[in-house]
């Protein structure tokens, strides 16, 4: 399929999807995509915190503090992911 084709096929699909459909699907897209980042990140982030705990018990605290610190900031992300989603599920006009 050359490209003109595949605009051609785009252009008439885009016609079938109504607004509603579309902004459900980047609501879906948005939330999906921006918690994979963050989940990643808090399961090595909890990962780096134990086994650096385990290694060196005496410092548990100050290990603990930066690791809360560190989820904090990635929970931050995901979010803001889902403020995007419910941004475009309830303020996107009809």
């Amino acid at each position: 399929m050359d490209h003109m084709q595949l605009l051609d096929f785009l252009a008439q699909a885009n016609n079938s999807i109504s607004p509603i459909s579309a902004r459900m699907i980047a609501a879906g897209l948005a939330m999906g995509l921006g918690a994979i980042g963050p989940g990643i990140g808090l399961g090595i982030g909890t990962w780096g915190a134990t086994q650096a705990i385990g290694r060196n018990p005496d410092a548990e605290g100050p290990i603990r503090t930066a690791m809360i610190l560190g989820l904090g900031f990635a929970e931050a992300v995901a979010i803001y992911a889902l403020v995007v989603a419910l941004v475009l599920i309830f303020a996107a006009p009809s």
